[in-house]
């Protein structure tokens, strides 16, 4: 057990080839933002009256990253399964870099004089909070949008690392169903994510959340490596899916598709037109302001049912072997919740009294008829 342990700990300190790794991972993200063709779609009006614009070429940029991996494969350049068998460090060099770019942003807003929403700094008093939750909105660096930067990195690592997991399940002859299923999955999931890149601008992270270790740490670890858990355990494990399980499975994924992605689309449309119809039927509005009609008249956050359905999935692909494969799900569930509280808690005070008449008129939170 003192000889696995050690070994564990052991392969989770960084070498210096997985932080070059990740460095140019970082960079070719980073210049590639810039230079690859992009839809520059504007931001929300902030307090100040300011927008932020955002270069939306992230499809773009995660397909040039694979087809360039798979040309350097082709060349015998680079392996492909140089992820997979760094997974531990490469973990580790993501929250090592997370740790210290979040302590970096909150130095940097602590100093910071600026009025401007984007940069104005907004302290608790709790430093430990402060720099957890972060304390600038929309902190910039060489021109770069950090917020919006770092969640695509963590999009593309989440699946090129499933990829690199891929290639070594082949590698070794650990190919199955399951395995199938869950990178079909994962990877419809983040194509379509990058497809409507330009409806991110109207997400809670990108909209009010601060810039601190909370998003970092989740874009950069949880989502590049805690979603991957699945892929892990089944490059490791044997899993025998049978076709009902799998059919039944597929279902589920296909709800939480309708939900997430039918939810998304409607709250982009009505901000985009209020007036256009929802299901066929003309919207129903409450105070003029907050909609009520379609996925968000059977709850206020179905957005989260719907990804909540896409991660079970992610799981249900890997059967009933073990609980491992459902630890990101289960986690969901505390992550939703607690967001979804503290969402209704900015949207009372916000819209005050629309708000309680909107809870009477949908009142459940994330779940019809449950909760």
């Amino acid at each position: 057990m003192e000889l696995e342990l050690g070994s564990l700990l052991q392969a989770l300190i960084p070498s210096w080839n997985s932080i070059g790794i990740y460095m140019i991972y970082l960079a070719y993200v980073a210049i590639a933002s810039f230079i690859l063709p992009a839809k520059v779609v504007p931001g929300m009006i902030m307090q100040d009256g300011t927008r932020l614009h955002y270069r939306c070429n992230g499809l773009l940029t995660l397909v040039s990253i694979i087809g360039l991996l798979g040309l350097g494969s082709k060349m015998d350049l680079v392996s492909l399964t140089l992820i997979s068998d760094r997974g531990l460090e490469m973990l580790s060099t993501s929250f090592i870099f997370s740790f210290l770019a979040a302590s970096a942003l909150y130095i940097v807003g602590c100093r910071s004089r600026s009025q401007a929403s984007s940069l104005k700094p907004r302290f608790t008093g709790n430093f430990i909070l402060d720099w957890y939750m972060g304390v600038q909105l929309n902190p910039h660096f060489l021109g770069i949008n950090l917020k919006f930067f770092f969640l695509r990195v963590g999009m593309m690592g989440w699946i090129l690392l499933n990829l690199s997991n891929l290639a070594k399940s082949v590698q070794i002859g650990s190919l199955s169903l399951s395995m199938i299923l869950y990178q079909l999955f994962c990877l419809i999931h983040v194509m379509d994510f990058f497809y409507h890149e330009d409806q991110l601008t109207c997400f809670w992270d990108i909209m009010v959340e601060r810039l601190g270790f909370m998003l970092i740490g989740g874009y950069l670890v949880w989502a590049a490596f805690i979603t991957t858990i699945q892929g892990w355990w089944l490059l490791h494990n044997k899993v025998e899916l049978s076709i009902p399980a799998a059919i039944v499975t597929c279902l589920i994924y296909l709800i939480g598709v309708l939900g997430y992605r039918g939810s998304n689309n409607q709250k982009h449309q009505f901000k985009m037109n209020p007036k256009a119809p929802i299901w066929g039927k003309p919207p129903r509005v409450i105070g003029g302001k907050l909609l009520a009609s379609g996925y968000w008249g059977l709850a206020r956050h179905y957005n989260y049912l719907g990804d909540y359905l896409l991660s079970l999935s992610f799981s249900l692909a890997c059967g009933m072997s073990s609980p491992i494969p459902y630890i990101y799900p289960i986690c969901l569930i505390v992550f939703f919740v607690s967001r979804e509280r503290r969402d209704e808690a900015r949207c009372a005070e916000k819209y005050k009294e629309i708000w309680a008449e909107y809870c009477k008129v949908v009142p459940w939170r994330i779940v019809p008829y449950l909760y």
